[in-house]
């Protein structure tokens, strides 16, 4: 597979050691950049239509590798995509394999497009909230991160928001603290659109007994970045338009 080649070709051995080390999942890791992944994957968004990156995309998620499936991500990650529904499928065909933060927030920035672009999919994900695997718990915040930095949103928009909203009063009390650090960063950024909603979500939050929350698996999802996702990025450098 040549997509594969070339990410291999861009490999640096003491880079993949170092990442290895630190995702802790097995996986075999190349050690490309950032840089260099990004670079290529606009070269093969470039030379694919919608239907050839999706396939090249499952091909790549397939092989396992880490930056493979970054890569794979990455490909899906277009705000204006017509037809969809194949690269959806594939985003929840992925989601329960996700077992660490990288990978999660490219899953999700490609699954934000995707939802923004059909909110009646939020149905299909809010299974998550009883998932054992903490990265998907962690998920729901991170794919829904736009509606919390609407500046305008419409009616609807706020339905959608509620209806987080009363996720995230689930997930504040998860044993996970990565699953604990998505809901806080979705407040914080609901915080600066919407001060007063924020606020007083907190205070029902504040009055809410810890004991009447779910119960969530205690395993840790250890390596959670800081600094989460953010959705707001561009799509791969790529116009959002129809291809």
């Amino acid at each position: 597979m040549q997509e594969l080649d070339q990410l291999r070709a861009l490999g640096e051995p003491e880079r993949a050691a170092r990442l290895a080390a630190r995702h802790k999942t097995g996986r075999e890791t190349l050690g490309v950049t950032p840089a260099d992944l990004d670079a290529a994957v606009a070269g093969w968004r470039e030379a694919l239509d919608v239907e050839g990156r999706l396939a090249l995309a499952r091909a790549l998620w397939d092989s396992d590798i880490h930056e493979a499936r970054l890569a794979a991500a990455r490909l899906l990650v277009q705000a204006r995509m017509r037809p969809d529904a194949g690269a959806w499928q594939a985003i929840l065909d992925w989601a329960p394999q996700i077992d660490g933060a990288e990978i999660a927030d490219a899953v999700m920035a490609a699954a934000s497009r995707r939802l923004l672009a059909d909110p009646s999919r939020l149905d299909q994900i809010e299974p998550w909230l009883d998932s054992n695997n903490p990265w998907l718990r962690r998920s729901l915040m991170i794919a829904t991160l736009r509606w919390a930095k609407m500046n305008h949103p419409k009616p609807v928009d706020l339905e959608h928001r509620e209806r987080i909203l009363d996720w995230a009063h689930r997930l504040a009390f998860d044993r996970n603290g990565a699953v604990r650090q998505a809901v806080e960063t979705w407040l914080r950024d609901l915080g600066r659109h919407d001060a007063a909603r924020a606020a007083e979500w907190q205070m029902a939050q504040a009055a809410m007994p810890a004991q009447d929350a779910a119960e969530a698996d205690p395993q840790q999802a250890d390596g959670a970045d800081p600094d989460l996702f953010d959705p707001d990025l561009p799509d791969d450098g790529q116009p959002d338009q129809e291809r």
